[in-house]
């Protein structure tokens, strides 16, 4: 078992690398991954460390409806993945100005332009999300551009119960937070626990 002060120095290391490097945090649906890179970044420090989670990147809810897919929500085909690929390239590269990440608001379930700044001196960027390890289409070129990526396996109850309690903090009726978690998020997690065998670290996460 990694403690965060353990995993707070490992990052450290990563960062102290020269160029502008990036860790990815991967897993499924109400594994903590945005909880680990919270705590990693405030460990670090803002001069240091700034998040960039894979959620900024999900398609509005009115294009969702367009497409036929706000019932597959949270799913790969659900969100912009060039986008987000386009993004990390350009996070990879000399950049001289700060450079502008989306974030996901819960509380409209909708993703946010321009929410996070990415200071040209900050050396590590920690994005996190579901499908940093897929490997079907786009998705495909996550893997490359991550300088290391973590995997967190947790316990399988504990994140169900997770996910169905995130859903009613939100404003869902708990039966339909415990179908919703059945027929939409354990199919994705299925889906993202296929890529844990890409991660340089997998992390039984609690």
């Amino acid at each position: 078992m990694h403690t965060t002060t353990e995993l707070a120095r490992r990052a450290a290391a990563l960062a102290a690398g020269g160029s502008r490097r990036i860790l990815g945090i991967a897993g499924p649906p109400g594994a903590g991954k945005s909880t680990l890179a919270a705590r990693l970044a405030e460990a670090l420090g803002p001069e240091t460390a700034v998040v960039v989670p894979m959620d900024g990147f999900h398609l509005a809810q009115a294009e969702l409806v367009r497409l036929g897919l706000a019932d597959r929500k949270g799913a790969p085909e659900t969100f912009d993945a060039a986008g987000y690929v386009s993004l990390l390239r350009r996070l990879r590269g000399p950049e001289p100005d700060t450079v502008y990440a989306p974030a996901f608001d819960r509380s409209l379930e909708e993703p946010v332009a321009g929410s996070i700044p990415v200071a040209p001196a900050v050396p590590l960027v920690i994005t996190e999300g579901n499908y940093l390890l897929h490997d079907a289409g786009e998705w495909a070129s996550v893997r490359p551009l991550l300088d290391e990526a973590w995997y967190l396996a947790p316990d399988e109850d504990l994140r169900v119960r997770r996910l169905v309690d995130r859903h009613v903090r939100h404003g869902k009726d708990p039966a339909y937070a415990r179908g919703w978690v059945a027929r939409s998020d354990e199919p994705n997690a299925r889906l993202v626990a296929a890529g844990r065998h890409r991660a340089d670290l997998v992390l039984d996460a609690g």
